[in-house]
């Protein structure tokens, strides 16, 4: 059995993906405070997570949850303005096409999370699967459902 590396290791090497998934699955406004969310929770739960586990699959799983709490939050905050402001002129979105992140940002919690971890976090089914706690083959149809829905939208 292998032991875990230190903590610094571990978000040395996963910062970055992890940072670019929050920032997909959450919105670049509120992906600074769930990467610091998903930190705090990483590291107060790191000492018990089990010798040879899967900690890139444990932190994506920690994001996700986060950026899922940050989505709820988000929907039951009220923000009162007088006038509509003028779109910002730099993307908000992550990768080339912030609208289609917009699109991504809608999906359901679970397709959203295995779209991103897909496409931005690059992980394979069975690392989705892990980081999403479900099966590999649900990580599929998960994948599946989320860009069956976002081809039926795009095309809108």
């Amino acid at each position: 059995m292998t032991s875990l590396p230190p903590f610094q290791a571990v978000l040395d090497q996963h910062r970055e993906d992890v940072y670019r998934f929050l920032v997909a699955l959450a919105g670049r406004q509120e992906a600074d405070d769930c990467f610091q969310e998903t930190l705090m929770s990483a590291i107060r739960a790191y000492p018990k997570l089990q010798p040879g586990a899967n900690v890139r699959a444990w932190l994506f799983t920690i994001a996700r949850r986060k950026a899922v709490d940050a989505h709820r939050a988000r929907g039951r905050r009220a923000v009162p303005v007088e006038s509509v402001p003028e779109p910002a002129a730099h993307s908000n979105g992550t990768g080339p096409d912030p609208e289609l992140w917009r699109l991504v940002r809608e999906l359901p919690p679970r397709q959203r999370g295995a779209v991103a971890l897909r496409f931005v976090a690059d992980l394979s089914h069975a690392e989705i699967g892990a980081a999403l706690g479900c099966s590999q083959d649900a990580a599929r149809q998960n994948l599946h459902a989320g860009l069956e829905r976002l081809r039926e939208e795009w095309v809108r």
